[in-house]
C-alpha cells in the first residue's frame, strides 16, 4: 500500500503537471523553428548611415533579425527583389502582402509556398501585424540555408572563418540605409567532457540512495542530494531566462511574458526542482518521492531537450555558450542522480516497512494416552 504522504504528493504533482500542460500548449509554436543550437554565428555590425532611435540585432541564436525604429518616422525594409517588404514606424509594423519576402520569411527554411498575389513588381498592399516599434523575421541574407557547409568550411571545419558579409537594405523617405552584418562558421565543441561530467554527477548523487536512510549518514546523503537538485533547479531557471532574453525580450515585463508564454515547461521544472530540493533538506515526508519525480522532470525538460547545446558552438541563450553548457550538464547530472537516489531510497523503505507474514504454528504434541485395561 502506498503511504498517505506519497499519495498526497502524487496528487499535487499531477495537478501541477496538468496546469503546466495547459499553460504550455498555447505557446508550443513560439519560436518553433528557432534552432536549439548552431555552428553559424550571425551578427549585426553597423547601420549605415546611423540614425538615433534605429537599432538592429540578431536574436534566437541568429535565426531572426530584429529591427527597432524609434525615430518617429517610417522606415521600410526592402525584400529580395528590392520591393517594400516591411514598414516600421510610429503606427506600428506593417507587412506588404504583395512581397514574396512576406511569405518566404515565415520559416527559417524559406520554403513557404508563394500565393498568386505575391508579386514584387505590384504596388504594395500594407497589412498591420503589430502596434510596437520592432519587427522580427527570418532573413535569408543573414542565414546559411544550404544542406552542406560552405566550400571553405568543408575544406577546414576546425578553423573559425568568415562565410560572408551580408546587407539588408532599408529606406527612410528618399534615403537608403543599410543594416550590415557578418556570418561566421565556429567549430563545434567536443561534447565528450560534458557527458563525462554529467555521468560522474549522476553516479555521485545517485549513490546517496545506497546510504541507509535511518542513519545519520543517510540523513546527510538525503540533504546533499536535495541541495544539488536545488542547484540544478537554480541553473535551469537561469538558463530559461537566458533563452527568453535571446528571443528578444526586453524589460521585466517582457521577460515575464516570455517565461509564461514560451518557456513554461522549463521554468516550472526548475522551480519544481528547487522546491523538491528544499523538501529533501527539510526531511519532509515523501521527500524521496519528490526527489525522484522532480529529478525526472529536470533531466527531461531541462537536460534532454537542450542536448544540442553541448555539441553546438552557438547556443540560443543570452551570454556565453559555455555557461549554457554548464547549466544543461547540471540539469542532466542532478536530475538523473536525484531519480536514482529517490528510487533507491523508496525501494529500501518499501523493503523495510513490508509487513512480515506470521509464522505457521504447529500444535504441541501430547503423549498418547494408553487405552484403559479392562479387568475381568
Amino acid at each position: 500500500m502506498i503511504p498517505a504522504p506519497v499519495r498526497r504528493a502524487g496528487l499535487v504533482v499531477t495537478a501541477a503537471l496538468a496546469a503546466l500542460l495547459t499553460l504550455a500548449t498555447p505557446a508550443a509554436a513560439h519560436g518553433a523553428d528557432a534552432p536549439d543550437g548552431t555552428d553559424y554565428r550571425a551578427e549585426v555590425s553597423t547601420i549605415a548611415p546611423g540614425r538615433p532611435g534605429l537599432a538592429a540585432r540578431m536574436i534566437e541564436a541568429g535565426a531572426r533579425l530584429e529591427l527597432t525604429n524609434r525615430t518617429g518616422r517610417d522606415v521600410e525594409v526592402m525584400g529580395y527583389s528590392g520591393e517594400p517588404y516591411l514598414r516600421i514606424g510610429p503606427g506600428g509594423v506593417y507587412e506588404n502582402s504583395r512581397s514574396p519576402a512576406t511569405y518566404l520569411n515565415r520559416t527559417i527554411a524559406g520554403d513557404t509556398q508563394l500565393p498568386p498575389e505575391a508579386d514584387p513588381a505590384a504596388p504594395p498592399v500594407w497589412r498591420r501585424v503589430s502596434d510596437g516599434p520592432s519587427a522580427r523575421w527570418h532573413d535569408q541574407r543573414t542565414l546559411w540555408l544550404e544542406p552542406g557547409p560552405p566550400p571553405q568550411v568543408g575544406a577546414d571545419p576546425t578553423r573559425q572563418q568568415r562565410v560572408r558579409d551580408w546587407v539588408v537594405p532599408l529606406r527612410a523617405g528618399d534615403q537608403t540605409i543599410e543594416v550590415r552584418g557578418t556570418l561566421d562558421w565556429l567549430p563545434p565543441p567536443d561534447p565528450y567532457p560534458w557527458w563525462v561530467a554529467a555521468t560522474l554527477g549522476f553516479l555521485l548523487i545517485g549513490g546517496a540512495g545506497l546510504v541507509p536512510a535511518g542513519t545519520v549518514p543517510g540523513v546527510r546523503a538525503l540533504r546533499a542530494a536535495g541541495a544539488l537538485l536545488a542547484l540544478g533547479g537554480v541553473t535551469t531557471v537561469a538558463l530559461t531566462v537566458g533563452r527568453v532574453l535571446d528571443a528578444g525580450a526586453e524589460g521585466v515585463g517582457g521577460v515575464l511574458l516570455g517565461l509564461v508564454g514560451g518557456q513554461a515547461w522549463t521554468l516550472l521544472t526548475g522551480l519544481g526542482a528547487i522546491a523538491a530540493g528544499g523538501y529533501a533538506l527539510a526531511r519532509r515526508e515523501a521527500a524521496d518521492f519528490a526527489l525522484a519525480l522532480a529529478g525526472a522532470c529536470l533531466a527531461l525538460f531541462a537536460g534532454v531537450t537542450n542536448l544540442a547545446v553541448l555539441s553546438r558552438s552557438v547556443a540560443p541563450v543570452a551570454g556565453p555558450a559555455t555557461l549554457a553548457r554548464i547549466a544543461v550538464t547540471l540539469a542532466l547530472a542532478t536530475g538523473t542522480g536525484a531519480v536514482a537516489a529517490g528510487v533507491l531510497r523508496l525501494h529500501t523503505a518499501a523493503r523495510t516497512t513490508r509487513p512480515t507474514r506470521p509464522t505457521r504454528q504447529t500444535r504441541p504434541t501430547h503423549p498418547a494416552h494408553p487405552h484403559p485395561t479392562l479387568t475381568p
